[in-house]
């Protein structure tokens, strides 16, 4: 006689949770998240300047591509993790991968070459707060010089004054703001080393080097020994990350109307509106927290919110395919009975198929870096939201449409219904000469 085996479940069979009871206040809940949502939005406009914090995809900034060699020109491969370490030790924020690329060395012959791409949102050298402290600092340290002004354009600086200051008194002034000026050229030095005929002013101007190379001083620091090589600098212009920034908006409302008209053939036209909720009512929220937690939104984010649409949708079409099932299996039922029972039935393999996905980008996000972790964080957020709209959001829009507009007998059968129901004595002449 064989042993009868005992079985886990996670919810026992037949449980009998009651979602439509507690749909209304779900629906509130949804409403006032999405209010707070759009509250913070305007938030950060007003007190951070920006609605999100945008990365150079969509702020526009610059693109620094960097390798690595030894003192014999050999091209190293350097742990990507000790170059962000080099940056936060800096205090510089930047988004930095690694980037491979095939090159030819002195004897012609093809070398694959492992650098990194570092991405800042900054476009000059000098920060912008410290543009007037550095223009303060140099007024105070040259008092004696007789200096009538001292301004930036770009990354250039302008100083006028009565006596002439020599570039390299300028260095030490400048070098405490992380800036390092460029000598002057022998046309440069002509031209700044004479006052002005009319006003005896000396008109000075003290180009300071990029981004690149204060990159380039910090990676030199925290790794001695090795030789920096600058590629190549690229500035993506501001125009070019709002125009990222619509394309990424339309894409989202692309995918939504393709979701309702996938749902309008796929079911019929009941459920596709509640699916469309859903998703939007999923994205809001994604958005919401990035803003709330001022976390960095790049064309990543973008490809992660994507994901948790996909997600929400095929939860939500889950969930629709068992009401589907049991609208025909149990037709003495209500709608809302069937609504409750279909839940309860998917609700064991909808906890053991988020918890999966959450688990797994907990891990990235976790122990992941970089755009890797900016993805994590989405898709963490998306699994939660996704999971909670397609039994919260999605089934009571299809109740609220089914209810509303396909509830009871058809017109037609109504009017033959209540037709029958008369007594044939109470049919009037009238209608009898006409038959």
């Amino acid at each position: 006689m064989s042993e009868h085996k005992h079985f886990r479940y996670l919810l026992p069979p037949g449980t009998n949770f009651q979602f439509v009871a507690k749909f209304k206040a779900w629906i509130w809940l949804s409403v006032l998240l999405s209010v707070a949502t759009i509250a913070i939005l305007f938030f950060n406009k007003s007190h951070r300047g920006e609605y999100m914090n945008w990365t150079i995809d969509f702020k526009g900034g610059t693109e620094v591509t960097v390798a690595f060699k030894d003192k014999s020109g050999t091209y190293l491969d350097v742990d990507a993790a000790k170059l962000r370490a080099a940056f936060d030790a800096a205090k510089e924020h930047v988004e930095l991968s690694g980037l491979q690329w095939s090159a030819k060395d002195a004897n012609g012959k093809e070398i694959q070459i492992k650098g990194a791409i570092v991405r800042t949102t900054r476009f000059s050298a000098l920060k912008a707060e410290d543009t007037d402290a550095s223009s303060t600092d140099v007024t105070n340290a040259f008092k004696d010089k007789g200096i009538i002004k001292a301004a930036w354009t770009g990354d250039r600086l302008n100083i006028r004054s009565k006596q002439l200051i020599p570039e390299f008194d300028v260095g030490p002034v400048l070098a405490k703001h992380g800036l390092e000026p460029k000598p002057w050229t022998a046309q440069e030095q002509g031209q700044f080393s004479h006052p002005d005929e009319g006003t005896l002013e000396y008109n000075q101007w003290y180009s300071v080097y990029g981004l690149d190379r204060q990159y380039e001083q910090i990676l030199e620091k925290a790794l001695p020994g090795t030789e920096i090589d600058i590629v190549q600098v690229d500035g993506v212009g501001a125009k070019a990350g709002d125009k990222l920034r619509d394309d990424a908006a339309k894409s989202i409302i692309y995918a939504i109307f393709l979701i309702m008209l996938y749902l309008a053939f796929r079911f019929d036209i009941r459920y596709a509106p509640g699916a469309a909720f859903a998703t939007i009512h999923d994205a809001i929220m994604v958005v919401g927290v990035f803003a709330l937690t001022w976390t960095e939104v790049s064309l990543t984010t973008v490809a992660g919110l994507l994901t948790v649409m996909g997600y929400s949708v095929n939860e939500t079409v889950i969930g629709f395919d068992r009401i589907r099932e049991n609208e025909a299996k149990l037709k003495d039922k209500s709608i809302e009975r069937i609504i409750d029972v279909s839940i309860n039935e998917r609700l064991s393999r909808t906890i053991m198929t988020a918890s999966t996905v959450f688990a797994t980008t907990l891990v990235m996000n976790i122990f992941g870096t970089g755009l890797v972790k900016n993805f994590a964080f989405a898709m963490n957020v998306g699994v939660i939201v996704a999971t909670y709209s397609s039994i919260f959001l999605a089934a009571p829009v299809f109740l609220w449409i089914t209810k509303k507009w396909y509830s009871g007998a058809p017109v037609r059968r109504r009017v033959a219904v209540s037709a029958s129901s008369v007594a044939p004595e109470k049919v009037s002449s009238e209608d009898a000469a006409d038959e």
